[in-house]
């Protein structure tokens, strides 16, 4: 069970040092943190495994504001997200760069978490299967990608895709990719535990929950009480 914590655009070093310090995570679930670019140090000095939220898909270059996976394997780094929903509704990212950053990413030897998810219009239109089957299939299978079911419509929304639905889509992505496969959307203590108990929930990709010491230590707790 693996239980990522995606701080966002939250905590500088100061304060990430001061979270890592409190920090402690139980034994039995595999724990990453995933800072700002500007924290990544302060994570790691705490001996944690920390990944980034981004990397780019070439080793150097012309590409202001990115940073190469050669970079972070230097700095300690362990992986990197890429895809997420706010990268691509920001920023521009296509299920092509998604792509193309994971691909680069773990040929230079870092761990990926590449996020799918479907809106709530494709839900609501019975695209879901779809627009995951879209996003997945540009993705290579890798002993070291996991995919994260992200539902747009759940993440900094509040809603939380019911235990079924979350099953029903982590199942699909795994008939389509050989990966583990993490759910987030809205994760909190209060439902972690019936989201981590479905077969085919690999663990979760916290996002607001992560930011409180207590509240992400409980989740990763719940995680050690579900059968693996």
């Amino acid at each position: 069970m693996l239980i990522a914590g995606n701080w966002k655009m939250f905590k500088g070093p100061r304060e990430t040092a001061e979270f890592c310090a409190r920090f402690d995570p139980p034994p039995g679930v595999d724990v990453v943190l995933c800072p700002p670019f500007v924290s990544l140090q302060a994570g790691l000095a705490s001996r944690l495994t920390v990944y980034a939220q981004n990397v780019h898909w070439d080793a150097e270059g012309a590409f202001t504001g990115e940073v190469s996976a050669e970079m972070l394997l230097e700095l300690g780094v362990s992986g990197a997200i890429v895809g997420h929903s706010e990268r691509r509704r920001y920023f521009g990212e296509t299920d092509e760069t998604t792509a193309r950053r994971a691909a680069h990413a773990l040929e230079t030897g870092l761990r990926v978490i590449a996020c799918v998810g479907e809106t709530e219009a494709e839900r609501d239109a019975g695209r879901t299967e779809e627009v995951l089957a879209r996003q997945v299939e540009v993705l290579e299978p890798h002993e070291r990608l996991i995919v994260a079911y992200e539902p747009v419509w759940a993440i900094g929304t509040g809603k939380t895709a019911t235990p079924a639905q979350a099953q029903q889509a982590h199942a699909f992505i795994k008939g389509l990719i050989d990966a583990r496969v993490l759910y987030g959307g809205s994760v909190k203590p209060e439902n972690a535990e019936e989201l981590l108990a479905e077969p085919d929930v690999n663990g979760a990709l916290v996002g607001g929950a992560s930011l409180d010491v207590d509240a992400f230590t409980e989740i990763c707790r719940t995680a050690t009480r579900i059968p693996s």
